[in-house]
């Protein structure tokens, strides 16, 4: 059974950082990319970064430069660490797998961002 469990979601003040974490099971993590997206109240979920197979990395515009996407193969584990963090990256963020044509999310973990 795949699943995909996030953790380190948390209320931050605006400028701090948090690293979010996602741990997989049940399929071959190597060989799938990894993608984080968030979705705040009232908003559709938009795709924050991608990690590839190979560790290519791309990201949403508004994280460029604040948030690193990363993964360790041998722990089957991908992160977020975000830094600089603003009030608009107050959201629910879920990990997520795209395999044999299904996407699979995780239940996702609250980010909270005070002003």
């Amino acid at each position: 059974e795949v699943q995909l469990v996030e953790s380190g979601g948390g209320l931050v003040q605006a400028g701090g950082s948090l690293r979010l974490s996602c741990r997989a099971s049940g399929f071959y993590f190597d060989d799938y990319a990894i993608g984080w997206f968030r979705q705040a109240p009232g908003k559709e979920r938009e795709l924050v970064a991608r990690i590839s197979t190979t560790g290519t990395t791309n990201y949403e515009d508004s994280v460029k430069g604040r948030f690193t996407i990363s993964r360790d193969n041998a722990k089957k584990m991908a992160y977020l660490q975000m830094n600089s963090l603003k009030p608009e990256d107050t959201a629910v963020y879920y990990c997520s797998a795209r395999i044999l044509q299904l996407d699979y999310w995780g239940q996702g973990t609250q980010v909270i961002v005070s002003s």
